[in-house]
């Protein structure tokens, strides 16, 4: 043991290290429960009682010997300036701020949250579509003025190809291919023809929702437009329902739903009518559901479609389309405790 208790000796006087790390390091190695003084330390109990004296001063010799060049290692390193080789020094100064999700993915996101609630699951579909899905299966007469050009991207001229105007080529799809009972919601990005303004943009985001089944009713689609409504702008949302049309329901409407602003009073942004636009709907026409091959005879359903951008509105204020698509920090920075 005596010779062990040299080696060490002479091991710790020479001990140096570079960094922190490599003291702490060396007082794990030395100093820890399962450390060299420590081993020592528990061989000590086998030792002959009389030579436990002399060996025991050895043991405390040493131990205050580690203790000390280890803390005097630690204490010289401590006062010198290092630099951190791990550190970027190409890193700005500033602090990096956290980002937010962007707010049409949070109204996004929170709708099909609510009609996930009642069932209802994603369907995606391609942005670049043909004819068929977009416009024929959907009851689109060929001389409809959506087809034409100065509402519709069509890809290389080809005027079976083109961009989707709307997320309603989804459900086609999912019809072809599904028999009933269907319940999916449908958003996507869309695409239009149209000059870009604070009111409008040449591409926007729709969320679309399709119900098939046996019987059902469109008192199925005022319950389910009453739930949305009060799920996404309050308990005293009221609703109202405007005969409208569309080529792909029968009967149709335009859903509007109480100002929640003035709470149905009237402003200057519902124009003083205390109701605001948010939504189209209605009963699948059956020559839909024929086109998909979908017996109309026995099955009905309902469709409603919306627009992302119109219910960010409604909901954040946002007075100008332009906003959402260019990128502008400061605006998006409004919406850092929404995410």
């Amino acid at each position: 043991m005596i010779e062990k208790i040299d080696q060490l000796r002479s091991e710790i006087e020479g001990l140096s290290a570079a960094s922190l790390s490599e003291v702490e390091a060396l007082r794990i190695k030395y100093l820890s429960k399962k450390g060299e003084i420590s081993t020592l330390m528990q061989d000590f109990r086998t030792v002959p009682a009389e030579q436990k004296r002399e060996l025991g001063q050895k043991l405390n010799e040493l131990k205050t010997l580690a203790t000390e060049r280890i803390a005097s290692l630690k204490e010289a390193l401590e006062n010198v300036d290092t630099v951190d080789t791990d550190l970027d020094l190409t890193r700005t100064a500033a602090p990096m701020p956290l980002g937010t999700r962007h707010p049409l993915s949070l109204v996004k996101d929170e709708i099909i949250a609510i009609f996930s609630r009642l069932g209802f699951t994603v369907a995606e579909g391609p942005e670049i579509e043909d004819d068929w899905h977009v416009f024929s299966s959907l009851n689109f007469a060929e001389d409809h003025p959506a087809r034409d050009m100065q509402d519709t991207f069509f890809i290389s001229r080809n005027p079976d190809v083109l961009l989707r105007t709307h997320t309603s080529s989804v459900q086609s799809r999912v019809m072809e291919t599904t028999q009933p009972p269907i319940r999916i919601i449908c958003p996507g990005r869309v695409y239009r023809n149209e000059a870009i303004s604070a009111r409008a943009h040449c591409f926007f985001h729709q969320v679309e929702a399709l119900y098939v089944n046996e019987n059902v009713s469109y008192a199925d689609l005022r319950q389910t437009l009453l739930y949305f409504a009060r799920e996404m702008f309050g308990p005293d949302t009221k609703i109202r329902l405007r005969p409208s049309y569309f080529p792909f329901t029968e009967p149709s409407a335009e859903m509007d739903i109480s100002c929640n602003l003035c709470g149905g009073k009237g402003c200057s942004f519902c124009k003083h009518t205390g109701w605001v636009e948010i939504l189209g709907c209605g009963m699948v026409d059956p020559n839909v559901l024929e086109a998909c091959g979908i017996d109309s005879k026995k099955y009905s359903g309902f469709a409603l479609g919306m627009g992302v951008e119109r219910i960010t509105n409604l909901k954040y204020q946002v007075k100008d389309l332009r906003m959402f698509s260019e990128n502008d920090v400061r605006f998006l920075e409004e919406f850092t405790s929404a995410r």
